[in-house]
């Protein structure tokens, strides 16, 4: 099989293509031949060595494919053989053959390609347990979404407009278009705008009820000063200590100082009637379960037509390193694939 793996810490080019034997599945697994994987913001983070869920280098990224079963291992119906799937993986999705428990393992609708299937898993949960799990948005709420180009962005917009809330988004100008076809009702230029004073004109001086943000530091301090009363802020990233192909001290340092924390304490948020809290899938791994069902009414969502992935582009195995950087220079207008 054919992997990408990160070696040592670095500028993209440290993404090396290598031939490995093909794994067996174990005990209630399934072995998918893979024909697209998902690429996100964290394995940036992983490869610039800011992520701490990262196992020990050398390793394979990667949490999301599609592809077809080839074979299964014991305990695992073998009618699977030959089905169309998606699989979430805990790492390693970078690979054009993966084995996957069957519980983290889901059947392909009809009419959906592999390449819609790999945009699904992570962007997708990430947007549902923001907007609707944790973030509790409702009808007539205002939900502001940071990088409303991105993957999860462009998610928790479609979610979001099938609620019946208003979406606030900021990206860059060249990306306003697209985003008004996406269901986006404002949009904030971050580039040559200020988001807090922009929002505050939007909303007519009462704030939003939901926040989303990936970005994290100043971003999380205005954030919340405009969120209105019972309003919420969701963290689920930290892109701004990545702003470099390397790992950037000064950055990190400004994410630190900038990020508001004393602020976040029980009783502050008490007197403001404010939450904060924050999202990262990888940590609900072990919710087989839930993540499950989540995903389920997603796939539900999409043969309703309420969801569609929007795929960016999409990059050879050779060309991961050109991936990450496509990302980490905010060129893409949704998901980001790679294809073996």
């Amino acid at each position: 099989m054919k992997q990408i793996w990160i070696e040592k810490f670095g500028a993209p080019d440290v993404l090396k293509v290598k031939q490995a034997p093909d794994p067996a599945p174990g005990a209630g697994e399934m072995r998918v031949r893979v024909e697209a994987s998902g690429v996100n913001f964290a394995d940036i983070m992983g490869r610039l060595g800011l992520y701490p869920d990262l196992p020990s280098i050398p390793v394979v990224p990667g949490y999301e494919v599609a592809g077809r079963v080839d074979t299964v291992g014991a305990g695992v119906d073998p009618s699977w053989v030959g089905r169309d799937v998606i699989a979430m993986t805990r790492f390693g999705g970078y690979s054009d053959v993966i084995c996957a428990p069957q519980g983290q393992v889901f059947a392909r609708p009809d009419g959906m390609s592999a390449q819609d299937g790999a945009a699904l898993p992570v962007n997708y949960i990430t947007a549902w347990q923001l907007a609707v799990v944790m973030g509790g948005l409702k009808k007539g709420e205002t939900m502001l979404v940071h990088s409303a180009g991105g993957g999860v962005g462009i998610a928790a917009t479609q979610i979001a407009k099938h609620i019946g809330a208003r979406v606030i988004g900021t990206a860059s100008a060249g990306k306003h278009a697209a985003l008004r076809e996406f269901g986006v009702d404002h949009l904030i230029d971050y580039t040559r705008e200020d988001f807090e004073a922009r929002t505050r004109e939007i909303t007519g001086g009462r704030g939003v009820e939901l926040i989303l943000d990936a970005i994290g530091g100043e971003s999380v301090k205005k954030g919340f000063r405009v969120l209105a009363p019972t309003g919420r802020l969701g963290m689920f990233g930290a892109s701004s200590m990545a702003t470099g192909r390397t790992r950037n001290p000064l950055a990190m340092l400004s994410f630190a100082v900038k990020t508001p924390w004393l602020q976040f304490n029980p009783v502050a948020l008490m007197n403001e009637n404010k939450g904060v809290f924050g999202v990262n899938v990888g940590h609900m791994w072990g919710e087989t379960e839930r993540i499950a069902g989540w995903f389920r009414e997603i796939l539900d969502l999409w043969k309703q037509g309420v969801v569609k992935p929007q795929i960016a582009r999409t990059f050879a195995f050779e060309e991961a390193g050109a991936a990450h950087d496509y990302i980490q220079s905010r060129g893409n207008l949704g998901k980001v694939l790679l294809i073996p």
